[in-house]
Formats: structure tokens, sequence, C-alpha cells
């Protein structure tokens, strides 16, 4: 199984490579893919020394699958010329994710639907995958109505530069910023770029993509999204308001027997969870689940998951895994 891991140099291609070797992927042969700048660069995997090649080398190279991690113009140029040489592409920007031919997964919840003609396979934005692997057996039961969110979303979801930006103003160094403002002991209500709604992209993201995901467009949800100076994950504050009435004792064992959710929920003793605990972490955290007072068959959960990891990198492997274990490659 010849695998190309495209944008390999950046911080979920990192990540891809350390969760292909974990979960022992069927890796027969690497083909690290990067930017022309890049080529040539040794990368280290399970081993082995490898030479980043450029991405029409990594067209020739033939691949069965190709993970790509390159940001979404990347994507949207080279994507379909992997496709069209019979290539998979497992995809982790927003390129494709709402077009309308192209699925979007998270294995958890529908990768049934994958066929072998499906040649670009989106993953979901990482905001939405964390949130949407707890509340879809809650939805399997007990209908949602509507989604109230809130994220708390870690620096290492925009990147390199975001990290180089807070490491710069914890050391006293003039930073170069990848925020519009100080994220050192700041929060920053803008995840993204706003669009004409007064939204951010982050915040429709959640928005579309769980209406397509669950297929259903009829669920109500606004989202908040806020960058905070935290490198481990994103939290999320979800508020779901149900069509049914539902019972908090069967909510926690649906939870935990969901899996790749980790239950964490133990108030007495201070226990919940918390992103400096989801970092390199495969799961899915879920905690402060209670009954909303305020309103009828609502409920409140706090959800944590290492953003680089299942909402990313582990979220794509697991597509491509399902891929090789069905035989659809």
């Amino acid at each position: 199984m010849k695998i190309a891991v495209v944008g390999v140099t950046g911080l979920v291609g990192t990540e891809m490579l350390k969760v292909l070797k974990e979960t022992n992927f069927p890796v027969t042969e690497l083909i690290p893919v990067a930017s022309e700048k890049s080529k040539g660069k040794q990368i280290e995997y399970n081993g082995k020394t490898y030479s980043v090649v450029t991405l029409a080398e990594g067209i020739a190279a033939k691949p069965e699958i190709a993970l790509f991690s390159a940001g979404g113009d990347i994507s949207k140029e080279w994507a379909p010329k992997y496709a069209e040489a019979g290539i998979t592409v497992v995809d982790n920007s927003s390129a494709w994710r709402m077009d309308a031919n192209k699925k979007l997964i998270i294995p958890e919840i529908n990768a049934n639907i994958l066929t072998t003609n499906d040649k670009i396979i989106a993953n979901p934005n990482c905001s939405t995958i964390q949130m949407l692997a707890a509340i879809a057996p809650l939805n399997d039961k007990y209908k949602i109505k509507r989604l109230v969110i809130s994220t708390y979303q870690s620096i290492t979801g925009t990147g390199v530069k975001a990290v180089k930006q807070l490491d710069d103003e914890r050391n006293g160094i003039e930073a170069t910023k990848a925020y519009p403002h100080r994220i050192d002991k700041n929060c920053i209500p803008q995840c993204d770029v706003f669009t004409n709604n007064g939204y951010t992209k982050e915040e429709m993201k959640l928005v579309n993509e769980t209406h397509k995901i669950l297929n259903n467009y009829t669920i109500g949800v606004t989202a908040t999204a806020v960058r905070v100076p935290v490198v481990g994950g994103h939290s999320e504050a979800v508020n779901i308001e149900f069509e049914n009435e539902f019972d908090i004792n069967d909510v926690f064992n649906i939870l935990r027997n969901t899996k790749g959710i980790i239950v964490e929920d133990d108030i007495a003793n201070s226990v919940y969870p918390m992103p400096i605990n989801s970092k390199d972490k495969n799961e899915v955290f879920v905690g402060r689940i209670r009954r909303d007072y305020s309103n009828p068959k609502t409920l409140n959960m706090w959800i944590v998951a290492d953003n680089l990891r299942k909402g990313a990198a582990t979220n794509t492997i697991q597509i491509a895994q399902y891929l090789v274990d069905n035989k659809l490659v």
C-alpha cells in the first residue's frame, strides 16, 4: 500500500506520520509530498529516511491513497489531478467539504456511504468532527432540534505561524502576527474571516457541515468560535435541544458505549475534559454532562479533543483505513 502524505512538513502532516505509525497502517511505501521549496528535505518515518518530493512527483509515484493537508488552494488544484490518475484522495482542507458531489466523512457516523467511485473524500473541520462524534449517537435516539455552540480553539488550528506568535509573545520577542491581536493572555472572538452575515467562516463550517454529515438541514445551529492561547486541543461548550424527552443516565450510557468517546465527568473530584490532557490523544473527551434546567429537552456538554489528531490527522487516516478494510481502493 503506497501512501502519499501531501503537506508532510506541516503541523497536520507531521501528525499524520505519527498516527500512521501508531495505528500500524499498512504502509509499504511512504511518499512524502510538499512544496517545491521543501523538495529533498529528509523525513523520518518508521525507522527509514525518505526524501520529500513535489506534487507532480507524488502523482508519478502512483500511490493508492493520498492524504492531503496542504491548504485549500493546493487541494483545489491538485486533488483532481491525483484523482484522475486513479489515486484516492482524502483531503483535510475546506476545499471539497461543501461540494455536493463529494462525501464529507466522520467514519464512526457515515463511512458506510463511501464507494469505489469516491476519488476525492473530504475530511470535516476539526471543531465539527469532535462535536458530531459525541452528539451523533444522541441524535440517533433523541433527534436534535437545535445546537448552540461556543468553541475555545487552540492556536495549532491556525498553524506554525500562530504557534510562533504565542511563543514569541511569551518570550518578549516582537512577533510576526498570525492574528490581528496579541494571543498570549488573551482570547480572540474570531476564527477565520468574517462573512456577510456577521459569522466567521469557522462558525459557518459548524452550521453547514453538521447539516451535511447528519443529512438533516432542519437542525438549528448557531456558533461562536474563539481563539485561545492553548496548544493541546479545542474545547466546546455545546447546548443541545432534542425533539424528544431524554433520560440523563441513558445519555451517559450511550456516550460511554460510543467508540472513540471517553467520558470524564466526576465533578466531586474536579474531573472533566481539558485540552492539556487531550494532546496527542486520538479520542474525543466529554464531560460536564447535565440537563439544562432553563429549557426542557435540552442538554449541556463540554467536548474536548486534540484538533491535530481526531480533528485532522486521525480522522483522515481512519477514513483511509475504512477504504482499505472494505477494499474500496
